[in-house]
């Protein structure tokens, strides 16, 4: 009995097995006829277009009213044609990391070390090997049909042309001086032997000098600020701007996205006739107007040296002017702020919680971190920013449900930042959700997330920057028109943003499944795949 207890396991394992194996697919074609591959003939760049018909609900008021007397709609289904097409010839690319010295920049470009050399190291656990964990291009997969009764799947990356990471050459600036492999030293968080074999590699990598205002960063940060661009902050912004022409012509690099990943600032106070429009706002630097941040200038920079920029703070960097800038020039701006631990869990569990039916009436979220994030943090300037980003994220999932929220009601919300040294990069956040229930009942889940911070920050860092440059290739057009690019606010970056930078009339969505399904069915339309709808 035992051994045909045994055989049928083993039949099973094997059988399990062979499912896993034929389940994931990274070799495929698309066969539609509303795909093609076209060559340009003057170029002899190869593109890929597909026709796509985008199927949505039109809601319209109508002026009868009902017999309670409530007004009328009418749901009107709609589709709009348009076709996609994507450069698939992928340039060597380049990302620039303002705050390439701090935690997360040294942490990712160690990783992507790793990851290239295939670095292996020891722990007290056993051998360890480097990886892309965390990292929805590289780890992430897409189901695209059924075969034989299993759901096949696709790694994300496969989709779409996007760069290799192990391709792709990492620079930046910082306000201070440390060698990329000091600073991965003074970070404390990857393993002794993985940062003794990549210390040669990283000994020589130096940050440029970035720009430094004292105004909008909390005090204790001065003495960090020994490699900073002096001069006007006109002067500033041209240095910055050689800065990106420089790496791209010493490392014959194509393609360029600068992320800003350094301190958190405080709020800009925005004001009328210096931030409000693109031409105040120019004047406004010309005139060494002091109540422009850092983050706007290598924003503003950027746009002019049409480069994509990504802020990975809460801080209002992009004001009505660098928008501006960044739609007439047509360059790509994103963020704000990088969605990791708490805030991730907090856009997947209040969509849940609403989308059950269930009331959360109160969510208190506390944090408490030891690394210079949580150091700047413990600045009331510095921490707003990062208050205000925090609390936003739940406000589109309490909007879509009127039958449980009043208007103008919403659940109580409090984030607490707290700066504990001794536990360093490894964040401690703590939540409580309360939610009422059937019959006036009351449900509590409590949360407790222990997590390298930075180790969660780093491949969002990779995903947000090898998306940007992928997007720089990307044309749509709808019936009747020219082929142009997708707008430069780049919605499709929202994924991996705590405060999602949205264009002028286009609704925030911060629910984590819905951020995830926009990115994939456009990576699905690209290439001629029908967006998931789970329908069967």
């Amino acid at each position: 009995t035992t051994r045909r207890r045994d055989a049928r396991r083993a039949r099973g394992e094997r059988a399990g097995a062979r499912a896993r194996t034929k389940m994931l697919i990274d070799k495929f074609t698309v066969e539609s006829a509303t795909v093609r591959t076209i060559e340009d003939g003057a170029t002899g760049i190869e593109y890929v277009e597909s026709e796509h018909a985008y199927a949505s609900t039109r809601v319209e008021r109508r002026t009868s009213t009902s017999v309670e007397g409530k007004e009328c709609f009418a749901l009107v289904p709609e589709t709009k044609n348009f076709t996609i097409r994507t450069r698939t010839s992928v340039p060597k690319v380049g990302i620039m990391l303002v705050g390439w010295g701090g935690n997360n920049g040294s942490t990712l470009t160690a990783g992507m070390l790793a990851n290239k050399h295939d670095v292996t190291w020891n722990t007290k656990d056993g051998v360890r090997k480097p990886n892309y964990y965390g990292s929805l291009t590289q780890s992430g997969t897409c189901r695209v049909g059924h075969l034989e009764g299993e759901e096949v799947y696709v790694p994300f990356k496969s989709l779409m042309p996007l760069a290799n990471p192990n391709d792709v050459i990492v620079d930046g600036w910082d306000i201070n001086e440390a060698n990329l492999a000091d600073a991965m030293e003074r970070a404390k968080v990857l393993d002794f032997d993985l940062q003794r074999q990549l210390r040669p590699r990283m000994e020589g990598m130096k940050p440029r000098a970035s720009v430094f205002d004292p105004k909008f960063v909390a005090s204790n940060q001065l003495s960090r600020a020994n490699n900073v661009i002096g001069g006007s902050k006109t002067e500033q912004m041209a240095q910055i701007r050689a800065d990106i022409r420089d790496f791209k012509e010493k490392n014959g690099i194509d393609s360029v996205v600068v992320l800003w990943t350094a301190n958190t600032e405080r709020y800009s106070e925005t004001r009328e006739g210096v931030h409000d429009t693109e031409e105040n706002l120019r004047n406004a630097i010309k005139a060494g107007e002091e109540e422009i941040s850092p983050s706007t200038l290598f924003a503003l920079a950027c746009i002019d040296e049409h480069t994509p920029f990504i802020n990975g703070s809460p801080q209002n960097t992009f004001v009505p002017g660098v928008v501006q800038a960044a739609v007439r020039l047509n360059s790509i701006i994103g963020g704000d702020d990088f969605k990791t631990g708490q805030t991730k869990m907090k856009s997947v569990l209040v969509d849940y919680l609403i989308g059950a039916g269930l009331k959360p009436t109160s969510i208190v979220s506390y944090n408490h971190l030891g690394n210079n994030d949580g150091l700047n943090l413990s600045a009331p300037q510095t921490f707003r920013s990062k208050e205000i980003s925090k609390a936003n994220v739940v406000s589109d999932m309490v909007a879509s449900n009127p039958l449980l929220y009043d208007e103008g009601e919403e659940p109580d919300h409090t984030v607490v930042i707290k700066y504990v040294p001794n536990v360093g990069d490894s964040k401690r956040a703590m939540d409580e959700y309360t939610s009422a229930i059937f019959m006036n009942g009351e449900n509590t889940i409590v949360m407790h997330n222990t997590c390298e911070d930075s180790l969660l920050a780093a491949p969002l860092i990779l995903d947000l920057c090898l998306v940007a440059e992928l997007l720089t290739r990307v044309e749509v057009k709808c019936e009747g028109e020219q082929f142009h690019s997708i707008h430069p606010i780049a919605v499709l970056l929202s994924y991996w943003s705590k405060a999602p930078l949205v264009p002028n009339g286009m609704p925030i969505v911060n629910a984590l499944a819905k951020q995830r399904a926009m990115l994939e069915n456009f990576f699905r339309a690209a290439v001629g795949l029908a967006p998931e709808n789970n329908m069967l």
